[in-house]
């Protein structure tokens, strides 16, 4: 009986803990920007055959720049227009805001501080730009007194240092919008069709790039807040809008 129960617990952890999610397609193009690509990724649960799709803005932080772009309570812009106002090459939405449009947790646009640093169960890390790097930190590991160009708190986190986060809610299917940084200076701005967080962390958790190994991972606001834009070589975009209008967005622009 024992051996029997031993076996049993040993079929649990092993199912618990394998990847689930495969990558079965990938389609690249690039941008008119140096560094910077698109890339659509398709996954498959290899559980319940279900399916999820990323899309990538993938960057080089040595010919591509982080930026938060802010809008005002009195603004209404969605991502496509601040986008081409600001002639960025690529875009999501932002992070977390209250009822009142006020922006939930850091926001620091162009060098300046919008809203300050936040403790909250689910702010859990902070994508920041600043002397060349984009990054990502933990809560508890992030300093403000280094020099930020650019900054936005939100959470949770879904990769860290390469393993996909544990715990995360497993039931709730949204669209989700992501940062990403790997080792060296390569960053991404992602979008992921509707999936939990648990499963957000196992697909880029799994090592599905050899070229884009994934350290750092961190949810941005997802649901209707969610969006994604990239601007082709030949000028034309492609988009997927937001479904409500949103506080902030993070862009990417050439150096």
């Amino acid at each position: 009986m024992l051996k029997f129960n031993a076996a049993i617990s040993f079929l649990i952890v092993a199912t618990a803990v394998r990847a689930d999610w495969k990558m079965i397609s990938t389609q690249t193009e690039l941008s008119g920007t140096r560094g910077l690509e698109h890339r659509y990724l398709v996954f498959e649960n290899q559980d319940n055959g279900d399916r999820a799709s990323v899309e990538l803005a993938l960057f080089s932080a040595k010919s591509c720049r982080l930026r938060v772009l802010d809008q005002s309570e009195e603004s209404r812009l969605d991502l496509s227009e601040m986008m081409r106002r600001e002639n960025c090459s690529a875009g999501v939405n932002g992070g977390y805001f209250d009822p009142d449009f006020k922006p939930v947790g850091l926001l620091i646009a162009d060098g300046r501080t919008i809203a300050p640093l936040r403790h909250a169960r689910l702010l859990t890390g902070v994508l920041f730009a600043g002397a060349g790097k984009v990054q990502i930190a933990r809560f508890g590991n992030f300093s403000a007194r280094q020099k930020i160009d650019a900054a936005v708190e939100c959470g949770p986190m879904v990769v860290d240092a390469g393993k996909a986060v544990l715990g995360l809610e497993s039931n709730r299917s949204a669209r989700r919008t992501f940062a990403a940084v790997a080792v060296g200076d390569r960053a991404a701005l992602g979008f992921c069709s509707d999936v939990a967080l648990a499963d957000l962390a196992k697909i880029l958790g799994s090592q599905f790039a050899a070229d884009f190994r994934i350290q750092y991972a961190l949810n941005l606001d997802g649901g209707s807040s969610s969006a994604f834009w990239f601007k082709r070589k030949d000028g034309s975009a492609f988009s997927i809008a937001e479904e409500k209008t949103v506080r902030d967005f993070v862009g990417i622009v050439p150096k």
